[in-house]
């Protein structure tokens, strides 16, 4: 696994070809449009949902959020970095609904990879600089998106291959 979460492979799909990268751009598409993730968290008996803002650093499937240690959501992913999670489109119309399910791993972060989610959560929400909050790094491990604008229930996948703690 790659140090940097900047330059991780994150393009390495379950499956080789061009329908691959096609879905993979798709996927990055779609949440770079987005803004909020939910995301579900447990340890043991403990469970948690939590809804998100959300910067993408599409190069590594990764979205950063801030959110406070102390939190519901933050003991728990302190506790089990292995979270689920959704990005869905709002919509009313059927044909248009958008959305994906995903599994991740979270951390909170430090150092360099700590500065450069700054400046891209920044970037997307220059407001935020105002709150004094740990950032954490989402780190997407497999992903199956719905997109009815496709055809109804029309589905794309991607998952992070070879590295360890894929699940």
């Amino acid at each position: 696994m790659s140090s940097s979460l900047r330059d991780d492979g994150a393009g390495d799909e379950s499956r080789g070809g061009e329908g691959l990268e096609e879905d993979l751009a798709v996927v990055r598409r779609f949440l770079a449009r987005q803004h909020v993730v939910t995301l579900a968290t447990g340890q043991g008996e403990a469970l948690w949902c939590a809804s998100c803002f959300y910067a993408l650093d599409a190069a590594s499937m990764t979205l950063y959020l801030l959110t406070s240690p102390q939190s519901q959501h933050g003991q728990l992913m302190s506790a089990n970095p292995r979270v689920a999670g959704t990005v869905a489109r709002q919509t009313r119309n059927v044909a248009q609904i958008q959305g994906i399910q995903f599994t991740a791993h979270i951390a909170c972060l430090a150092g360099d990879d700590e500065a450069w989610a700054r400046r891209c959560y920044y970037r997307r929400f220059p407001l935020a600089r105002l709150r004094s909050a740990p950032i954490w790094a989402l780190r997407l491990m497999r992903v199956k998106m719905t997109d009815n604008r496709c055809g109804f229930a029309h589905k794309r996948h991607w998952q992070r291959q070879n590295e360890e703690g894929v699940y």
